[in-house]
């Protein structure tokens, strides 16, 4: 075992614990550029991280048909086509679809055995998987074949997954000791780091198994668009359109993917789009025919910046106010920089940062036309006057307390409080003439105004502008052509050490999942998603809903008033599970999208056209009453989340998959799967940011102060544990408090989770829950005879093992030391170590002793 996790562990046997955070189980990728940061993570969370060849030997070949013809049986026609290909030497490429998509394919010939894989809800078997070594820009259809409604037996999925969880376990590694080690220590020799990837694990390869079905379902035919060949940019600005309103939705989306395949078009159109945008918006002075003009308006720009859903310098959106959470109002904040945080820009260790960030720009304007001989000043000035930005900006620590940086104001009196700025021709654009004056105004960066008023007093327009324009462009030169690609490939293995873009056809179906969710959502949840899975959650989140109750009832630090109130929070919790309904609805959906101009050979201006499709729709809601049944993300997503402006949880369809979920699955595995991660969004409506809103949303203090006193007490404990351990790649502590409510979640999640499978067992003893293969006993053998022989686990056990294995993963090192300053979540290790470290339930399940790395004496709880 490594020196490191040892140290970590034993370190944290000598010591307190604590959390805080935000949730994350779960993009997908949904750039931040193209949603709003919801004031610094303190509305929406999420549950996940921010985000082999072949053989080709006939024995191996030979030993895949044996098992998959096992598996199916000997007459099925795949059975047959992989006899054909081991007698005759036919379809070679049939052993590709052999695999299993939902967990890697692995290259070691004697482990050769099949990875068929199921989902519950989503029940699947890939037969066929994309590696970078297949040198494909799109799958073909026929090695597509996904059975999501296949008709495998219960005894078949289980003996598959046993299959799996036996080979990503290290049954030489004692539990007690290490149980990550024990439950992932062989997931590296069966998995590696693709070159497109700056990390991989679990989450990774569930996403790619839905990326496989999500592109099957876009190369579907649909009738040629009819409309106008001719873009003209500025019809993007329009409030009202009648573009091709009357295409279908799922239509459109898959123009949309058709638009971003089409490589050829989009490198022979090379940087013209952009620079016609660039043109629309008032040109970019660094371009020798694009100086400053004299009538050049800053908040002009921004605001046209806005209606394309772009934030710079200041972050504006409209959303449901934190202490009125029925009210839409508009909100404004400090922006996000074009490095991942402010750190980036200040700490002299993260120089390369700094001169790949100028060399991205350099390349950009390069290829732009630019003569840099001219303008490498320029380029010095543009981050100049970033740095000064991040120096402005609030650190995380101060945003923390939001009702002290919170002030209520209206769009009247905003100009009172910031003259120096513009206000009403930024309104008047992005909201239109006609706003009533007395709409409310949230701002949580008073401070940050303040100070931008002297950064840009004291700083030449020119720069400015080059900068404001610079920041939309970076957003969109993944958007044009291969030379662009490659600049920001470039970039990105300095910032986060990926050493190749994805495949095209993954790239393209996650612009579209980014960009028109909802469509490509409707034909994923029509043909994949049946109501048992839904059920099923349903059945689950309310046991787990239960379970949070009991320990609620049970907590002695807790008074009686603040305990009335949480259980008022609970039970008003509102729940969205799969899917919304209006997907299911064509005309619905159509009108969803009617403002959405999508044509199959102009990619730049699709991805225009949606974001300012998505600036409308928030802008619509100005003046309406919230909608607590909308939905914010797409259906086909794996992650989960936790809003606490509206007190919902939400689990897409695209998370109800194995190793999660499926409904053949042993209850051990669902609870200890997807159970685990509803508790862990239960959680974060109680964690240190969750406890601060009402059971309606609303940010108000309902807790009595002796509660709040034992519940910081109990916080601390989690933040000292989680900051003690060291990630071993880089030798660098987490950040407890950074990664708190994260900590607090994952820790509740668990016990909630696992006592909501005990009150099941105790109402279904006479249920099946074992697993074929050897992996799990019905009886309850003793940890000794567990640990000898590394397979044989009671169904208790297993829970905790499948819970375990949701984290295997690995990540460069750059991106190691990324993520462990931006990521609110502690590294995938420490979610396992620290929670079971922290369980009693696990102790006496696998026998512990007292003391022993994953059983300390002293433990952290919140809940």
């Amino acid at each position: 075992m490594n020196c490191f996790v040892i140290f970590c562990l034993i370190a944290c046997s000598l010591c307190e614990y604590t959390e805080r955070g935000q949730s994350q189980y779960g993009i997908p990728e949904i750039l931040e550029h193209e949603r709003h940061r919801e004031i610094l993570r303190h509305t929406k969370t999420t549950f996940l991280p921010e985000t082999s060849s072949l053989m080709k030997h006939p024995s191996y070949v030979r030993d895949r048909r044996n098992h998959i013809c096992n598996i199916f049986g000997p007459k099925t026609q795949l059975c047959h086509q992989l006899h054909e290909e081991v007698v005759f030497g036919r379809n070679t490429d049939i052993v590709k679809r052999a695999e299993s998509d939902i967990f890697p394919k692995i290259t070691n010939k004697s482990e050769a055995e099949a990875d068929g894989a199921q989902k519950g809800s989503i029940s699947v078997v890939k037969l066929s998987v994309i590696t970078q070594a297949d040198n494909q820009e799109l799958p073909e259809r026929e090695e597509q074949q996904i059975f999501w409604h296949n008709q495998m037996k219960k005894e078949e999925v289980r003996t598959l997954q046993g299959e799996i969880m036996k080979r990503y376990m290290d049954p030489n590694v004692n539990p007690c000791e290490d149980f990550y080690g024990y439950a992932c220590g062989n997931w590296k020799n069966y998995l590696k780091i693709p070159p497109d990837r700056s990390s991989f694990d679990t989450f990774e390869v569930i996403r790619q198994n839905l990326d496989h079905v999500l592109v099957d379902l876009l190369q579907e035919r649909s009738c040629p668009s009819k409309t106008d060949r001719k873009r003209n940019l500025k019809n993007i600005y329009r409030r009202k359109t009648a573009w091709n309103n009357t295409v279908e939705a799922t239509d459109k989306a898959k123009f949309f993917f058709v638009s971003c395949m089409n490589e050829e078009l989009i490198n022979r159109r090379g940087c013209r789009p952009l620079l016609d945008t660039i043109e629309e918006l008032g040109g970019w002075p660094l371009l020798k025919s694009n100086r400053t003009e004299s009538g050049y308006d800053l908040f002009m720009l921004l605001a046209r910046l806005r209606l394309l859903n772009n934030n710079v310098l200041i972050s504006q959106w409209i959303a449901p106010d934190m202490k009125n959470a029925k009210q839409y109002i508009v909100h404004i904040d400090q922006t996000s920089l074009g490095l991942p945080t402010r750190d980036y820009f200040l700490n002299p260790r993260k120089i390369k940062y700094i001169r790949a960030y100028k060399n991205l720009i350099i390349g950009t304007a390069k290829l732009l036309g630019a003569n840099m001989q001219d303008n490498e000043k320029d380029v010095d000035d543009i981050v100049d006057f970033e740095i000064g930005l991040a120096e402005i900006m609030a650190f995380t620590e101060e945003k923390e307390n939001v009702s002290e940086i919170y002030l209520k104001t209206d769009l009247s009196s905003i100009t009172l409080h910031f003259p120096q700025y513009n206000w009403k021709s930024y309104f008047n654009i992005v909201l239109g003439s006609q706003v009533d004056l007395r709409t409310p105004v949230a701002v949580y960066c008073v401070k940050y105004l303040l100070e931008l008023v002297h950064l840009l007093s004291n700083t030449d327009h020119k720069i400015v502008q080059n900068y404001v324009i610079w920041r939309f462009m970076q957003r969109r030169l993944n958007n044009l052509d291969l030379r662009f690609l490659e600049l920001i490939q470039r970039f990105n293995f300095v910032l986060y050490g990926r050493e190749k873009q994805p495949p095209r056809w993954q790239f393209c179906v996650t612009q579209v999942n980014t960009h028109m969710g909802m469509a490509i959502g409707s034909l994923f949840v029509r043909k994949y998603f049946d109501q048992t899975s839904k059920n099923d959650t349903i059945q689950i989140t309310q046991a787990l809903i239960a379970s949070f109750k009991g320990i609620l009832k049970e907590s002695t630090w807790i008074d009686p008033h603040t305990k009335t109130y949480a259980n008022m929070k609970i039970e008003n919790m509102d729940l969205k599970i799969g899917f919304p309904d209006f997907v299911l609805n064509e005309t619905e959906l159509s009108m969803r999208y009617y403002d959405v101009d999508i044509h199959p050979e102009f990619f730049f201006e699709n991805v225009l056209s949606t974001l300012r499709h998505l600036s409308r729709c928030e802008h619509k809601r100005l003046g309406s009453e919230v909608n607590r049944t909308l939905w914010s993300t797409s259906p086909a997503v794996v992650n989960a989340y936790y809003n606490r402006n509206k007190n919902q949880i939400m689990f897409p369809a695209g998370i109800l998959q194995p190793p999660f979920y499926h409904k053949h699955f042993p209850k051990a595995l669902n609870f200890g799967g997807i159970g685990v991660v509803i508790g862990h969004e239960i959680t974060h409506g109680f964690d240190d940011k969750g406890r601060l809103f009402d059971q309606q949303g609303n940010l108000m203090m309902w807790w009595r102060d002796t509660s709040i006193r034992n519940f910081h007490k109990k916080v601390q404990c989690m933040i000292d544990q989680y900051s003690r351990y060291v990630l071993p790649q880089i030798r660098v502590p987490i950040d407890g408090y950074l990664t708190q409510s994260e900590n607090i979640a994952d820790n509740g999640g668990l016990k909630e989770a696992f006592k909501a499978y005990e009150a099941w067992l105790h109402t279904n003893e006479a249920t099946d829950e074992t697993m074929p293969g050897n992996l799990i006993s019905s009886t309850n053998e003793t940890f000794f005879f567990s640990f000898i022989l590394g397979l044989n686990l009671t169904p208790k056990q297993l829970f905790f093992l499948n819970f375990a294995q949701v984290w295997c993963g690995q990540q460069r090192v750059e991106e190691a030391k990324n993520r462990v300053i931006t990521s609110v979540h502690s590294p995938g290790i420490f979610r396992v170590i620290g929670v079971l470290s922290n369980s009693e339930d696990f102790a006496r399940e696998f026998s512990c002793p007292l003391n022993a790395p994953m059983n300390p004496e002293k433990k952290c709880a919140v809940w």
